[in-house]
């Protein structure tokens, strides 16, 4: 073996290390992205509306979205060039969080469709006790209109 060649392994086996401590870093990042499980299960709002726009906001999953797609990258470069020694771990760290990401982002589109059907209810059954107000109010009145 040549001593070129020698240098090559050695520093193929450097770009290898330092492909994967990328994919590690980026995971790393990805879940430290990731909404805060408080924010999502607390709420201070004073009505439903305040808490399903609170918690929509704290679904925010895009920079968590990017750092995988990041990690997923260098990680597919890294086991098509064959650089991983044990790809099976980051694998399944990529899967995981793709999955919980998958998760948040559903639970997010949920909630906003709660958050643009919520005021319309409100205004439906508004309307609905308004007319049944009236309709009880006009009962009143021809009953009064009988007794005289």
């Amino acid at each position: 073996m040549s001593q070129s060649t020698l240098g090559d392994d050695d520093l193929f086996g450097e770009a290898a290390a330092e492909m994967r401590a990328d994919v590690e870093e980026h995971l790393g990042e990805a879940r430290s992205a990731l909404p805060d499980p408080d924010d999502v299960w607390e709420a201070d709002a004073d009505n439903v509306l305040g808490v399903l726009n609170g918690l929509r906001s704290s679904l925010d999953v895009e920079g968590a979205a990017e750092h995988v797609r990041q990690a997923k990258k260098w990680y597919v470069i890294g086991q098509r060039a064959e650089a991983f020694d044990d790809p099976e771990d980051l694998e399944a760290a990529i899967e995981e969080l793709e999955a919980l990401i998958e998760m948040v982002e559903e639970a997010h589109e949920l909630v906003g469709e709660l958050t643009n059907t919520m005021p319309q209810l409100r205004g439906a059954l508004t309307d609905a006790a308004e007319a049944a107000e009236a309709a009880s109010a006009d009962e009143d009145e021809d009953e009064d209109e009988e007794e005289e």
